[in-house]
């Protein structure tokens, strides 16, 4: 009995032991101080951890590219160096988080985490413009804002879960409240033009306007009910 007790209390000992390396390795950091280490650290290892797709549009300098949701992550991030930094970032930091705590996971002593992910990074101006439009651009934002009394804007994306949690009850009122707020989602990857002007750093993001003014804004998740009270 005391040797089980013993082997329980050893084996607990262990697993905290383990937890805590791995949670001491990673530190996810604000775009400021992301970008000074990245500065001040010979030949990076950055890795941008989003879909191929999301990677071609655009990323951040020489970052390579490893599908968090690629079956081949682990073997991929293996061929990094372990005893060197290894810097990690998504479109908002929910994956990369998750990619974080996996390359500690497998051994890596140094991770630095985006906080906001390339959102952030882009809204704080660290993105020189491509001068290539994508989706509306401010012009065409401002008629569709000035295009009814009230508008509600939804910044959205397909991989946002939380967005895709809110869009059956979004559509239902945008054709439930037709006669009174006029409901436009927005994609955030195909409408990155007016995203980067507006500086957005977030998502899911609701913006209402009356008259062509912003009266409230709402960043993440909100549910239904709370929804409707500011509509």
């Amino acid at each position: 009995m005391k040797t089980q007790l013993l082997s329980l209390i050893t084996l607990s000992f262990l697993f905290i032991s383990c937890q805590g390396q791995s949670s001491k390795s990673v530190q996810t950091i604000d775009v400021k101080l992301f970008a000074e280490k990245l500065k001040s650290t010979e030949n990076p290892q950055l890795v941008d951890v989003r879909t191929p797709e999301e990677y071609s549009t655009e990323h951040i300098g020489n970052a390579a590219n490893v599908n968090w949701n690629g079956s081949d992550f682990v073997t991929k991030v293996t061929t990094y160096d372990k005893s060197k930094a290894i810097f990690v970032y998504c479109k908002v930091g929910g994956r990369s988080g998750q990619a974080a705590a996996k390359l500690a996971e497998l051994g890596f002593k140094e991770v630095y985490n985006l906080e906001g992910g390339i959102m952030k990074w882009n809204a704080s101006g660290n993105t020189k413009p491509s001068g290539k439009i994508i989706g509306i651009c401010d012009q065409e934002y401002n008629e569709l804002i000035n295009s009814n009394n009230k508008v509600m804007i939804n910044f959205n994306a397909k991989w946002c879960a939380p967005c895709q949690k809110m869009k059956p009850y979004i559509l239902k009122l945008q054709s439930e409240m037709a006669d009174k707020i006029k409901i436009v989602p927005l994609d955030a990857d195909e409408n990155k033009t007016i995203v980067d002007f507006l500086k957005l750093d977030g998502l899911p993001i609701i913006i209402v306007y009356e008259n062509g003014k912003e009266v409230w804004r709402n960043v993440g998740y909100i549910s239904e009910e709370e929804l409707r009270k500011h509509l």
